[in-house]
């Protein structure tokens, strides 16, 4: 795992072999957003002490959707550390497993991707103490709120913070290679509406489920790169 700051003494990214996770800081008090997979909850621990923080400071861990990168440690470091799990409405019951995971609609060139992907190991059920809605507050960020962004997945977010100028888009947008659309949706048409919102907010920052954050003309970045999705 790799520990990649982006904004000093607030942000930072945790990125795995596959799909990345995010640790911002209001002061001593932590937020995850997302949480890797099943695997990664020592590696993220480690992260969170090299940085001179303590993990039993983990207040929260907000889960974009359901996807096992995405999921996978989050009941293990909320069991440990006590922090609550939240997640979109909709996609609570696959996080908890009383739904399968919604297959998504792949194009031909997808279908290698989508294979590598399985290969990070499943999710264990996980607990979602907090369903979200489309604009509530999150509680840290100085007024972090939910931006319902579906198509990936139902219930897929965007979490935005105003005040700092930053977007986390989940796996709404990615950054591997040119910024683009994210790859297995299982509505692409909603997918790219939520594309166009999400790049509507015109943040600073924005910070991908797969790629590296976009530091710099971002807004105008993300606004072209949504014009130019093909329906």
């Amino acid at each position: 795992m790799d520990l990649v700051e982006v904004i000093p003494d607030r942000l930072h990214m945790l990125r795995f072999p596959i799909g990345q996770a995010y640790l911002w800081q209001d002061g001593e008090a932590l937020t995850l957003i997302d949480a890797g997979n099943v695997e990664s909850a020592a590696e993220i621990e480690g992260a969170i002490r090299s940085l001179g923080l303590l993990p039993e400071r983990l207040e929260r861990i907000v889960l974009t959707h359901c996807h096992r990168d995405h999921v996978g440690a989050a009941g293990e470091l909320a069991a440990r550390w006590g922090a609550r799990v939240l997640a979109h409405r909709l996609d609570a019951p696959v996080i908890r497993g009383e739904r399968a995971v919604p297959e998504p609609v792949l194009s031909d060139w997808e279908i290698p991707l989508y294979a590598h992907g399985l290969t990070v190991p499943e999710a264990p059920p996980t607990r979602v103490d907090r369903e979200l809605e489309d604009g509530d507050a999150l509680g840290f960020g100085d007024g972090a709120y939910v931006v319902h962004a579906p198509g990936h997945t139902d219930g897929s977010i965007g979490i935005h913070l105003p005040d700092h100028g930053v977007l986390f888009a989940g796996d709404c947008i990615a950054a591997v290679g040119p910024l683009m659309l994210g790859v297995f949706n299982v509505d692409r048409g909603r997918a790219i509406d939520s594309f166009h919102r999400l790049a509507g907010l015109s943040p600073s920052i924005a910070c991908f489920g797969h790629g590296d954050p976009l530091t710099v003309d971002t807004a105008t970045a993300l606004v072209k790169a949504a014009a130019g999705t093909p329906a």
